[in-house]
């Protein structure tokens, strides 16, 4: 049995792209894994695209009718022979560690089921600012999707173990209400390393489908929040709100930093002016 299912869908992918999704694979110094990628687009596949690359990892496969992405990932999970999932979209780039950085760490702690990592958007160099340990992950989910999902290895027994699969009702934001599903079963992580490259351009899903995107993470909040109240709780005491105003819309001037019951005020973001806490009087700091 292999080590890692690398999995990739496919939707009439870019062909540059695709080429460099594939070949980013390809070159991982970890090279233990097969590479599922299954095109969902049976009247405009990528095959030939695909079948250039004379690689024995490579499994692809042709949808007879499109399934749409939530469907496809289910199907690779149930397609993978690997012990880890790693999750690969068809036009981002892996740095050449990742699989081998992230494998170190589902080795070592089998109390974790989901490892993610920095990511680097393409379009602007800048990082993600997830958290990394698994305490503040599991706050932040309260909120918003704190694992780059094409970013993420997945211990395929937590998955299947517990039932759990991507959902339809959520998509497209279906990673994060997959990470949420999780929160009772495993741990997480995120590296530190910035191991993946994120291709943001126009016809990402999170542009494109903007809209129902939205309404996909308030339902998910919804169910987490519910679920998980002890947690929602924790998160709601430690959140920290900031507020920036600036003199003439140009010079920093005040900033209010609200956490948990205490609200403080800052002259020009570092000299303390005022706090106070929402059941005593306002006081001069």
């Amino acid at each position: 049995m292999v080590k890692v299912s690398v999995l990739m869908p496919v939707y009439k992918t870019n062909e540059a792209y695709l080429r460099e999704a594939i070949e980013s694979t390809l070159k991982q110094t970890f090279t233990d894994f097969e590479f599922l990628i299954v095109d969902d687009c049976p009247s405009d596949t990528r095959e030939s695209i695909v079948k250039s690359y004379n690689d024995p990892r490579i499994i692809y496969s042709i949808n007879a009718q499109n399934m749409g992405i939530t469907g496809v990932r289910n199907k690779m999970i149930d397609m993978a022979q690997g012990e880890y999932l790693a999750i690969m979209d068809h036009d981002d780039v892996s740095l050449p560690e990742r699989f081998q950085k992230q494998v170190e760490i589902l080795d070592a702690h089998p109390e974790i089921g989901v490892v993610g990592c920095k990511t680097q958007r393409m379009s602007n160099g800048n990082f993600s600012k997830n958290p990394t340990n698994d305490e503040d992950i599991r706050l932040a989910l309260m909120r918003v999707c704190a694992i780059t999902h094409p970013s993420a290895m997945i211990r395929k027994s937590v998955l299947t173990d517990n039932n759990i699969r991507y959902e339809e009702e959520f998509s497209p934001s279906e990673d994060y209400a997959l990470w949420c599903r999780l929160i009772p079963y495993t741990k997480f992580y995120n590296l530190k390393d910035p191991l993946f490259l994120y291709r943001d351009h126009a016809q990402n899903t999170s542009h494109a489908q903007q809209g129902k995107m939205r309404s996909a993470t308030l339902a998910i909040q919804a169910f987490v929040q519910t679920q998980n109240p002890a947690l929602y709780q924790e998160f709601l005491f430690k959140a920290t709100h900031l507020s920036k105003f600036k003199l003439f819309n140009l010079i920093p001037f005040l900033t209010v930093k609200k956490q948990a019951q205490k609200t403080r005020v800052y002259l020009f973001g570092c000299l303390p002016l005022l706090s106070w806490k929402s059941t005593s009087k306002l006081q001069e700091k």
